[in-house]
């Protein structure tokens, strides 16, 4: 029977073999990793505020400006006042950041599924219904309880 420290154990490792060959693949296109992930949201999700930028990506709004700035002076990116609220700017991917990030997506992306071939679809279907189920339990805890452990 598996413990929930071994679970744990076992499944760290596993996402930091992971993310090691996710950021190695990353790296292989010139790109930071928040940069990376800024270029996929928005090739994913086309033009976005900074800020639901920032929201996908778990990164905070001072990062977020920062990393605009470095893309937009590589001419990956451009902002684009919004119409109706001009207090807000829409970052949008120019013709050589759509280039870039197609490409290195696609590059990226036959990596990720190699690293992943070791399982069947219905594995990988499997699997990831079993993190989500976990994922999902986890976060309806506000924080975990201390299990018998009077107050």
């Amino acid at each position: 029977m598996e413990t929930g420290p071994h679970i744990r154990l076992v499944l760290w490792k596993a996402a930091k073999a992971v993310e090691k060959e996710d950021q190695a693949s990353i790296i292989n296109t010139g790109l930071c990793l928040t940069d990376f992930s800024i270029l996929e949201a928005l090739l994913h999700k086309g033009p976005l505020p900074i800020n639901r930028i920032g929201g996908k990506i778990l990164l905070s709004s001072g990062s977020m400006t920062a990393a605009i700035n470095r893309l937009q002076s590589g001419g990956y990116v451009k902002r684009i006042k919004d119409e109706t609220d001009g207090r807000y700017f829409h970052v949008h991917l120019t013709a050589s950041g759509q280039r870039m990030i197609t490409e290195a997506y696609g590059n990226h992306k036959k990596n990720l599924d190699h690293l992943f071939d070791v399982l069947t679809e219905a594995e990988k279907t499997e699997f990831v219904r079993l993190l989500k189920k976990i994922g999902y339990h986890a976060g309806e805890f506000k924080s975990l309880p201390v299990l018998g452990k009077e107050k």
